[in-house]
């Protein structure tokens, strides 16, 4: 399952010459992960309801090409794997009308109570999205 979500850029996202400051793609990133959870009836909110948190702890990145001032961008996630501790995400940001891509990343969350501790498992609920979500 890949979720599309829709995203322009503002100028709160550019540097002074309308270049997507690198750091906006990673709310961007974040928005899509969120979309997709949300997808198949996971909030963030519930989750954490649940003493679920779910924080990065890694993120590869790469930078293909800068979005500009008011482009309309397209974002693509979808799970790519997930095991005993953790969910790996694959996502793609991109233009909406010509396609050219702009970042490919692979993030990895885990799952946390909201004191901080590790999960030694991902909990039930999220074992059940990931058998759901992941494309096979």
């Amino acid at each position: 399952m890949i979720n599309v979500s829709k995203q322009k850029v503002y100028y709160a996202d550019t540097d002074s010459f309308g270049v997507v400051w690198h750091g906006s793609y990673l709310r961007w990133l974040e928005a899509g992960r969120i979309a997709l959870c949300e997808d198949f009836g996971y909030k963030m909110s519930e989750l954490a309801d649940m003493n679920i948190v779910l924080p990065v702890v890694n993120i590869n990145i790469d930078y293909k090409a800068s979005a500009m001032f008011e482009d309309e961008l397209i974002v693509e996630t979808k799970l790519s794997e997930y095991g005993k501790l953790h969910m790996i995400f694959n996502q793609v940001i991109k233009n909406a009308n010509t396609g050219k891509v702009y970042t490919v990343a692979d993030v990895k969350i885990v799952a946390v109570s909201k004191s901080g501790k590790l999960y030694r498992n991902l909990p039930d609920v999220l074992q059940k999205f990931c058998e759901g979500v992941i494309e096979k």
